[in-house]
């Protein structure tokens, strides 16, 4: 059968956004965080389908609008994407936002303000209009702590590494410079590729991170190389690495999210300090820490993240089964 998909498709600080406005599924589920589980269980074919090639790449990623399951919240959102269909996704949440409103999908019960429903829990945002257009969206996200710190591993070709790990809606190893790294422009592009499997595979071996509140939410996903920043105003700079090939080209949100989880708990961050921070290709998010809080008994933030997205066109893709790549590949 042939399965038809309206999309519009755009881009957050640089990183791909697929919102998937026409053809989702129907899914189970109490809460967006069970739908999410049915999705994978039942319909994770579509994911593949269309953020893998020939139809996406191997840094697609997007969403769809759901209802939501709780009286209080506006929308729900379910993310895909090139590595699963994640529990949040901050420059997701951005580009997905300002295509809703921008097409009238979401309709806010307070203009400048949405509550969405995500697999994660439930975020705030704020978003300003200006010349009918979506200026910008912050996300006041979920609360976002750090699971382990000083995990000490051994990359072949890199040598030692110490390695923390925070949460901010994913699981995040994340790298400062020291040793063999130092510093993204030094490691380039294809070295973080070579590199960052093997971190995130020696981390894994080590230590599974699991939410206290959600046991579905639970391993290291994603990795973050840091590093100071390379312009004037920003206040440091990342490379998110994600799936099996992918290099954020965005600050990355959950990642800015757990980055300023990190740097709060080392004390070189203070609440509502700002926190510019600087993509690999040198986009910017702006975080801050808008308040402590607790997580099941453990220190965390809340976290903002704020950024803009643009659209760049409507894209109607089929998904045929006569097609022998209808699942999508990667290479």
């Amino acid at each position: 059968m042939r399965h038809t998909f309206f999309c519009i498709d755009g881009h957050t600080a640089g990183n791909p956004v697929r919102l998937v406005a026409g053809g989702a599924p129907l899914l189970q589920g109490a809460s967006m965080s069970e739908r999410r589980q049915d999705f994978l269980a039942r319909f994770d074919w579509i994911r593949t389908g269309l953020m893998f090639e020939p139809r996406g790449h191997d840094m697609m990623s997007g969403g769809f609008l759901y209802p939501p399951t709780l009286p209080d919240t506006d929308a729900g959102v379910l993310f895909i994407e090139t590595s699963g269909c994640l529990p949040m996704c901050g420059h997701g949440t951005i580009g997905i936002v300002t295509f809703g409103l921008e097409n009238g999908l979401i309709v806010p019960r307070e203009p400048g303000r949405l509550r969405l429903e995500v697999p994660a829990g439930v975020i705030d945002l704020d978003y300003a209009v200006e010349a009918g257009r979506v200026a910008w969206v912050k996300i006041r996200n979920v609360p976002s702590y750090v699971a382990a710190e000083g995990i000490r591993i051994e990359v072949p070709g890199l040598g030692p590494l110490s390695v923390d790990v925070a949460y901010g809606g994913n699981y995040y190893a994340i790298v400062e410079p020291q040793g063999g790294y130092r510093g993204l422009d030094a490691l380039g592009a294809q070295a973080i590729l070579r590199f960052s499997p093997q971190v995130r595979a020696l981390v894994r071996e080590q230590f599974t991170p699991v939410h206290p509140l959600d046991p579905t939410i639970q391993g290291v996903s994603h990795v973050l190389w840091a590093d100071a920043p390379s312009s004037e105003g920003a206040h440091g700079r990342n490379a998110v690495f994600y799936g099996e090939r992918a290099i954020d080209r965005s600050p990355c949100g959950t990642g800015t999210s757990a980055r300023l989880a990190h740097l709060f708990a080392k004390g070189r961050l203070k609440v509502g300090e700002p926190f510019v921070h600087e993509s690999f290709i040198k986009s910017r998010f702006t975080g801050r820490v808008e308040a402590v809080t607790e997580l099941a008994g453990r220190p965390a933030i809340i976290p903002s993240v704020q950024g803009s997205a643009i659209a760049t066109g409507h894209n109607t893709i089929w998904i045929d089964r006569a097609d022998v790549f209808w699942e999508g590949f990667q290479v």
